[in-house]
């Protein structure tokens, strides 16, 4: 089905590309416009032509090409010897791995890993039953997010 609307899209496109570039093919050509005379008494010399001839400008500047996996590697080869360690590459977990780790035995229990939603649920339970009412689990909602445009409702 996605297959044979992608096909539908792709003929729909070449449609339209073909019947804009046959208008524009069989368009009116502008006729060039012949240089005014000259005035009497003015410079008979003819304008500059838009060549430039032998003139060449200065270079453009050496602009280093970094692909996203070029850059994602330099973020990771922090002594930038071109190769990637083991070390290297966990660093950035090691950071996230630490806030779990409460009691800083480098070991990550499932209370330490679900921490955030047992304490959620510990804060709901109000009456300390070991379970949820449904008056209970509404408090669980989450706040509601602003949306990250500030943009003007609508009515």
């Amino acid at each position: 089905m996605i297959g044979a609307l992608g096909a539908l899209l792709l003929v729909a496109a070449g449609v339209f590309w073909w019947q804009g570039r046959a208008a524009s093919d069989n368009a009116p050509q502008v006729p060039q416009l012949a240089a005014p005379a000259p005035k009497p008494g003015a410079s008979a010399d003819p304008l500059p032509e838009s060549d430039a001839g032998d003139a060449v400008g200065a270079d453009l500047p050496e602009v280093p090409e970094e692909t996203k996996e070029q850059k994602r590697f330099d973020r990771l080869d922090r002594d930038h010897d071109g190769k990637i360690t083991m070390p290297e590459m966990l660093g950035p977990r090691a950071k996230e791995f630490r806030k779990l780790d409460t009691d800083g035995n480098n070991l990550l229990t499932f209370d330490e890993w679900a921490a955030k939603a047992i304490n959620k649920f510990k804060g709901a339970d109000k009456n300390g039953s070991g379970f949820l009412t449904r008056e209970e689990f509404a408090t669980t909602k989450g706040k509601p997010r602003k949306p990250s445009c500030k943009c003007k409702k609508t009515e």
